[in-house]
């Protein structure tokens, strides 16, 4: 199965410096990503879902910025990896905070996928009061 990008962006009325750990550690993502998030000394992630073991990497970051989760066991037959952005973004006029995240995964359906980060970032949103 093919790999596709998907982008979104939310609003979200908190500061970049509160929301990074939530997008960064093992116990922030746990709060509203995934049904629970580990990490070894490997500092490998392990992202847990339905019971169901993601193991992922973080591939990139920078501080109260983006950080870019690549996921091992997702590899098409391009050899694409699965991956997942969140990169934090303000607007210098509004002063307004935006998630944009970019998720390449083999999702089909756009709006269930729309659907399903914005029921994410919902609950992020309720966590961080914004």
């Amino acid at each position: 199965m093919s790999m596709k990008k998907f982008e979104g962006d939310f609003e979200i009325k908190a500061s970049k410096k509160m929301l990074y750990p939530y997008i960064s550690t093992a116990s922030g993502l746990a709060q509203w990503f995934a049904d629970d998030v580990n990490i070894n000394e490997d500092k490998e992630f392990n992202f847990i879902y339905d019971g169901e073991d993601h193991p992922a990497r973080m591939a990139s970051h920078r501080l109260n910025q983006y950080v870019k989760f690549e996921f091992f066991e997702d590899e098409d037959e391009d050899g694409d990896v699965s991956y997942v952005e969140l990169h934090l973004d303000e607007n210098e006029i509004t002063q307004s905070v935006y998630l944009k995240v970019v998720d390449f995964s083999d999702y089909e359906d756009d709006q269930e996928q729309y659907e399903l980060w914005e029921d994410l970032v919902h609950s992020l949103k309720d966590i961080v009061g914004g």
